[in-house]
C-alpha cells in the first residue's frame, strides 16, 4: 500500500502544492496543519497506525516529517526498521529506500538523511544565534524590545481629565495616556470596581 503525508505549520498555510505532488503516487493521503515540533499530530498518528511492512510512505520533503534532527532520525528508523515500510522523499532522490534492493539502499538513505538533518539543525541553530546576536547589539544601542511600559499615573490622570470635562471624548484620554482603547477602559473598570468596594 502506498500512502502520502503532507504537512504545513499553521491553518492559514496551503497544502495544495504538496498534495498535487503526492497524488501522482497515491490517493491515500494524510495531512496535518500543525507544527512539526513533535509527532503528536492527529492524522500523522492515524497514518503510522495504518503503515505495515512493505508499505511505502511518500512525502514532499524531509521537513514535512519534523523540524528536529534527533526526532526525524528516530521516526525514520521507526518507519523503516521497526515497521518495515519504505520512505520516498520527492525533493531528494537519494532519500528513497526503494531505489536499491536490500540493505544497501536503506543504508545509503540513512546516511544521506543523517547528513541533511544535521545540516538543517545546524542552520536553525545558526539562525537563532544570529538573532540573539542581533538583539544583543540592538540592546547595546538602546533599542528596546517588547511592549512599552504603561505609565499607570498617566492613565489615571487621563481618566480624571475626562471625568472633569477637560477631555470631551474618551479618544483624547487614551491618546494622552499613550495606551490602547482596551487598556484605558480596563483601568476605568478597575477604578469603578474599587469605588464600589469602598462604598
Amino acid at each position: 500500500m502506498i500512502y502520502g503525508y503532507a504537512r504545513v505549520s499553521t491553518k492559514e498555510q496551503n497544502l495544495d502544492r504538496q498534495i498535487v505532488e503526492l497524488q501522482k503516487y497515491t490517493d491515500k493521503i494524510f495531512s496535518d496543519k500543525q507544527s512539526g515540533k513533535d509527532f503528536e499530530r492527529t492524522n500523522y498518528r492515524r497514518l503510522i497506525k495504518k503503515l505495515k511492512q512493505g508499505d511505502l510512505l511518500v512525502i514532499k520533503s524531509i521537513d514535512r516529517l519534523g523540524r528536529n534532527y534527533d526526532m526525524i532520525i528516530e521516526e525514520w528508523q521507526k518507519i523503516t526498521k521497526e515497521i518495515g515500510a519504505d520512505i520516498k522523499v520527492l525533493d531528494m532522490e537519494l532519500l528513497d529506500t526503494t531505489r536499491t534492493e536490500g540493505l544497501t539502499g536503506k543504508f545509503i538513505a540513512d546516511i544521506v538523511l543523517q547528513i541533511l538533518s544535521y545540516v538543517a539543525e545546524q542552520e536553525r541553530n545558526n539562525i537563532k544565534q544570529r538573532q540573539a546576536e542581533g538583539i544583543r547589539i540592538a540592546k547595546q544601542k538602546g533599542i528596546k524590545f517588547g511592549r512599552p511600559k504603561i505609565n499607570s499615573e498617566l492613565v489615571d490622570e487621563a481618566i480624571q481629565k475626562y471625568y472633569s470635562g477637560e477631555f470631551t471624548k474618551w479618544e483624547e484620554a487614551w491618546i494622552y495616556a499613550d495606551v490602547s482603547r482596551a487598556t484605558l477602559f480596563s483601568r476605568v473598570r478597575e477604578l469603578r470596581e474599587l469605588r464600589r468596594t469602598n462604598d
